[in-house]
């Protein structure tokens, strides 16, 4: 079994019928949700369990939750407020807004 924690082995799935994109690790969910409001993502909640903390899962998730909207052509509601300051921080997503 390979070391999961790195970014790049980070197996995100986007569950379509929970509307969310998932990750799991060690036993662990962490996952960001999303509604759909017309051509726009609403992502609504980012959550992470402490024991993940610290490893970028969070910010894994939304990278992926916003690279999904941009193949999509969806715009972006960050509703959540970590998904506001990782587009803040990364400023190449704010066209997403």
């Amino acid at each position: 079994m390979s070391n999961v924690g790195t970014k790049s082995d980070m197996n995100i799935v986007h569950n379509e019928a929970a509307r969310r994109f998932e990750t799991s690790i060690d036993g662990q969910t962490g996952y960001i949700s999303y509604k759909e409001r017309e051509d726009k993502l609403v992502y609504d909640h980012t959550i992470v369990p402490q024991e993940l903390g610290g490893r970028g899962v969070g910010s894994a998730l939304v990278k992926h939750a916003l690279d999904y909207a941009r193949e999509d052509n969806k715009k972006v509601v960050p509703q959540c407020s970590f998904v506001a300051s990782y587009i803040d921080k990364n400023p190449d997503y704010k066209d997403l807004l």
